[in-house]
């Protein structure tokens, strides 16, 4: 896929990644091209699913998700279904905000933002604990969030 995308395409990328509201004019003048031609680009790019969507990215303290956590989900069996199976169930709670099953020791590790320990308590015993074949969780807080980004690196 990388290999289909040249320069400008890189270059278009990398700009909507930090301001997706960046108009067609204004790329047109940091790339060179036409308005024409970046409105076509951007328009292939979203048609091939290299630009999935475009989102607001909220300051989670301004509507009260004080609390993110990271927790390690391992599972009693380890079957094709019911890996499956809890992952479906999984990523339908709004706590969760990234799920990826994983190799190693855990099979499965979520990214949970919540107001606070009170709202984590509940969603642990009321959602996430109670889902069949899970064995083990262990949460880890985040205490200081140093960085955060949305945007990838895009090298040719």
């Amino acid at each position: 896929m990388l290999a289909d995308l040249d320069a400008i395409d890189i270059q278009i990328l990398s700009v909507l990644q930090y301001d997706a509201r960046m108009t067609t004019k204004e790329l047109s003048a940091k790339t060179g091209k036409s308005v024409t031609a970046v409105h076509e680009r951007i328009r292939r790019l979203e048609e091939r699913g290299v630009i999935r969507s475009y989102v607001a990215l909220l300051d989670r303290n301004c509507i009260g998700k004080k609390l993110i956590g990271f927790t390690t989900v391992k599972l009693k069996e380890h079957s094709d279904t019911i890996l499956s199976q809890f992952e479906k169930e999984v990523v339908k709670f709004p706590e969760v905000m990234e799920c990826y099953q994983l190799t190693g020791v855990a099979d499965f590790l979520l990214k949970v933002v919540i107001a606070d320990m009170d709202a984590y308590n509940h969603f642990l015993k009321s959602k996430l604990a109670p889902l069949p074949h899970v064995g083990n969780l262990m949460t880890s807080f985040v205490l200081v969030e140093a960085k955060r980004t949305t945007a990838y690196q895009i090298t040719p």
